[in-house]
């Protein structure tokens, strides 16, 4: 991976990442393709009309199916999905806590029970990397241990303890099995947890961060705490990581959640937001929300925002898509999914000018005055 720097304004952060497959300009938002798709779209919609560089697949669900041994024999992610471009896979820690009927973190890892059959697994730190060793990632995340919050001060400490152990764990068979040729061009995360506890998160970013992994993600937020809590968290954390490896806020959000945290010095973003909202009927534009499935907009024959590129909105109306969505029908799902995620990804790339320009702050006031 070469990562760079480019420009900054204030905090927030315009950089580069080349992997052995794209070259990511952050900000950047992840599409999510959970079991290798985007949900609604095929990889053509994925680089023609979104120009994805980075999408994010699922450990946890990849290995349960199809397999991650079938995966590698069908050419890894890239060749069994056809995405050219790069593919981020979380560790499968966070499914396999929130999925399994029964869940149990050790010292050693987390057993589970598969959602699919209810057959056990147990997932370590090493058995993750094997994993995602067979999926043939650009950018892998490690094992860490989750918590729930709230939740006691003890079992925050004991995540962190956790998840430091589980890092040493990973990054030195990490960098044992690239000395054997195994996963050279394949780069490793580490993810720093603390709920919304200083203290905590200042640990588990030091202890972490001096260790040798190619980028940072903070985890562990978004998960029920309230958005500020999450901004102050992120905005305390980002200072105890280096200021030349990509940075990584897991698994949010919301529009206003991705410019709060730009301005923080977040680089990389996932959710599933985007592609869950357009499913049922919420579609995101500048000026804040749209519904697409009220009653007013089934003679509307103006596009769902009228400055939006993206294929929906320049061929199909709102009144069409309503009648789309209240019939039911698949193309529906498409669509939708295509203008969110055209939502997204243009704005990060609106993000990034106004960085490269010194301007966030004015973009930020923009950004909300247009939604009143």
């Amino acid at each position: 991976m070469e990562f760079t720097l480019e420009a900054t304004s204030k905090n927030a952060r315009a950089c580069t990442i080349k992997t052995a497959h794209s070259t990511i300009k952050t900000p950047v938002f992840m599409p999510v393709g959970t079991v290798g798709s985007v949900k609604a779209l095929d990889m053509e919609d994925v680089l023609e009309l979104l120009g994805a560089e980075i999408i994010l697949a699922n450990t946890y669900h990849m290995y349960l199916r199809p397999g991650d041994e079938t995966v590698a024999k069908m050419g890894k992610l890239h060749g069994f999905t056809t995405f050219p471009k790069s593919f981020l896979t979380d560790s499968g820690g966070f499914q396999a806590f929130s999925l399994s009927d029964i869940s149990k973190a050790s010292q050693n890892g987390i057993e589970f029970r598969s959602h699919i059959d209810g057959s056990k697994h147990f997932f370590t730190p090493k058995k993750v990397i094997d994993i995602q060793h067979n999926l043939g990632s650009d950018i892998m995340m490690i094992l860490d241990d989750l918590v729930a919050l709230p939740a006691t001060q003890e079992r925050i400490a004991l995540s962190i303890e956790r998840t430091t152990a589980w890092a040493k764990e990973s990054i030195e068979y990490f960098r044992a099995k690239q000395k054997e040729g195994v996963g050279v061009e394949q780069n490793i995360f580490a993810i720093i947890q603390g709920g919304t506890d200083r203290a905590f998160r200042t640990k588990s970013a030091t202890e972490l961060c001096d260790l040798d992994f190619d980028g940072f993600a903070i985890g562990g937020l978004s998960v029920g705490e309230a958005n500020q809590d999450m901004y102050d968290t992120v905005e305390h954390t980002v200072q105890y990581m280096p200021k030349d490896k990509p940075r990584y806020l897991m698994g949010v959000g919301t529009p206003e959640d991705l410019i709060e945290n730009i301005e923080r010095g977040i680089d990389m973003f996932d959710c599933v937001m985007p592609t869950r909202n357009a499913r049922n009927g919420t579609l995101f534009t500048p000026f804040g929300r749209l519904n697409i499935k009220g009653a007013t907009y089934k003679e509307d024959n103006t596009p769902v925002d009228s400055e939006c590129e993206c294929l929906t909105c320049k061929r199909y109306s709102r009144a069409y898509l309503n009648h789309l969505f209240r019939a039911r029908e698949i193309t529906y799902f498409r669509l939708a999914t295509i203008h969110n995620l055209h939502y997204y990804l243009n704005l990060m790339r609106e993000a990034r000018e106004a960085i490269l320009a010194d301007r966030f702050a004015e973009f930020k006031a923009e950004f909300y005055s247009k939604r009143g």
